[in-house]
């Protein structure tokens, strides 16, 4: 199948030099290329509007215009198309000032041969139609990344960020300013995490995907699911994509946790079974042989002992039973500042007892949650008392704040106590699990089946040493 002429368009005032172009091109490339002929400015600019050629030979001289001119009306109109200069004679201003116009190339009429002005032609709109595609593409690259939900950090191996997408600046809460030229290991939560991406990104894993934890600049930790690729070897720059997955990653231990307080509930109903039963059995026969022993004898203190504690055990399972059943909740509208407020009264005791100082950071207007406030007093005064009875009376510091985001309402308690064991965070919950000496383990697991009744969620976070922060999220109305 033949190629279709590829249409041009010569803008010039002599029909000499239309001729010879037109002569020299069917001479050289018979059938590929149809000129037509503008002889004034004015014809010119119209014919430019049509927008229907692929290229423009343009004479310098116009009469009053020049073909610098018709340069300045391709940008005016943001009209982009290859645009070749021709001028009676050499002139290094004319090529330069053509040039910075926007003109691909620029040729000598009285030098022109006709194999010459062909591969400009040729070489021009290839060049052009490369541009075309250059630029197609960094649209599309600045589409991805500024549109993308994902954060995107350009960076090099002097661990120096060299650009950032909106995405970035939002989930970080840094302006573009400061992100760029900001070392990239600020943004990582933990130190070992930054040595270790760093060390593979920039040795021998040119390729990585691991998941990591961010931290912004409100101190919020982000998890994400981190895509590096090394993009330059000789400059060290790597493209850095991280998905933020904190959410989903709520969203799962959430529905661990419901799963978990499920199992524990039923676990917990069939220990109350097995366990009552003859712990009432054991009562009646204690009562029964009390009842024919004759009084002071030695036996009766083993009796004691023996009812003493089988009445514990019978105390533990109902505590059990409590803490891990659904509950029935009286749910009112309450103030999310007067339930936490009404907690910390009750705590406020012990606090002055130990020495201990209190900041309270509540939200300034009147959030409101659906609760039972007896219920959620409970919980909040089980994190308070743990919150205290962990740090050290005369140097604790209890800060208890609410804040509310995207329909959430948040509850933190935070101490400046000992902190928590890695290991021991993941069973915190767990019925009778404590690291107290004196201590049934049931009050943590009684305070998230309050929360979690309440269609909230409870979030621990603990730095050993440091102190503990616990997140009771719940339903804004």
């Amino acid at each position: 199948m033949k190629d279709t002429p590829k249409k041009i368009l010569m803008i010039d005032d002599d029909e000499d030099d239309f001729f010879l172009v037109n002569t020299l091109l069917r001479d050289v490339a018979p059938g590929l290329y149809e000129v037509s002929w503008a002889p004034t400015y004015e014809k010119g600019i119209a014919g430019i509007d049509l927008r229907e050629h692929e290229l423009y030979l343009v004479d310098y001289r116009l009469g009053q215009h020049t073909g610098i001119d018709v340069l300045r009306h391709f940008q005016q109109q943001g009209y982009e198309a290859p645009v070749i200069m021709l001028t009676g004679k050499g002139d290094y201003f004319i090529d330069n000032e053509a040039m910075k116009a926007g003109a691909i190339d620029y040729l000598v009429k009285g030098e022109l041969t006709g194999p010459e002005l062909e591969r400009a032609i040729r070489y021009s709109i290839m060049e052009f139609q490369h541009l075309q595609t250059i630029a197609e593409n960094e649209r599309k690259y600045y589409g991805i990344f500024e549109k993308s939900h994902d954060l995107i950090l350009l960076a090099d191996c002097d661990n120096t960020i060299i650009d950032v997408n909106p995405t970035a600046e939002r989930k970080l809460q840094y302006d573009r300013e400061t992100l760029v030229g900001m070392n990239l290991r600020r943004v990582f939560d933990l130190e070992d995490q930054a040595d270790e991406f760093f060390s593979d990104i920039c040795g021998d894993q040119p390729i990585l995907q691991k998941e990591y934890t961010f931290l912004n600049r409100s101190g919020q930790k982000l998890a994400v699911l981190v895509n590096a690729s090394r993009l330059d070897e000789k400059a060290g720059t790597f493209l850095c994509v991280a998905e933020d997955i904190t959410e989903k990653k709520r969203e799962e231990q959430e529905k661990r946790m419901q799963e978990k307080f499920v199992i524990s509930g039923r676990i917990a109903r069939v220990v109350a079974h097995e366990v009552r039963n003859p712990l009432t059995n054991i009562l009646l026969a204690v009562g029964q042989f009390r009842s024919d022993l004759p009084d002071g004898a030695d036996t009766q203190v083993y009796l004691d002992i023996i009812q003493r504690n089988c009445t514990r055990i019978n105390q533990l399972v109902t505590e059990l039973l409590e803490s891990t059943r659904m509950m029935e909740l009286h749910l009112q509208e309450h103030n999310i500042n007067d339930l936490l407020r009404s907690a910390v009264l009750l705590a406020e005791d012990r606090l002055q007892l130990n020495g201990m100082a209190l900041e309270e950071l509540y939200l300034t207007d009147g959030v409101k949650v659906m609760a039972d406030d007896e219920k959620i007093r409970i919980a909040l005064l089980n994190l308070l008392i743990n919150a205290i009875e962990a740090m050290t009376p005369g140097k604790g510091r209890l800060t208890v704040s609410t804040a509310a985001e995207n329909g959430k309402v948040y509850i933190r308690i935070a101490d400046n106590g000992a902190g928590i064991p890695e290991e021991n965070k993941a069973r915190m919950f767990d019925p009778f699990f404590t690291s107290k000496s004196k201590g049934s383990g049931l009050g943590l697991t009684s305070t998230q089946n309050i929360i979690i009744n309440h269609r909230g969620r409870i979030e621990v976070d603990s730095v050993l040493g440091k102190g503990t922060v616990f997140t009771i999220t719940l339903p804004r109305i």
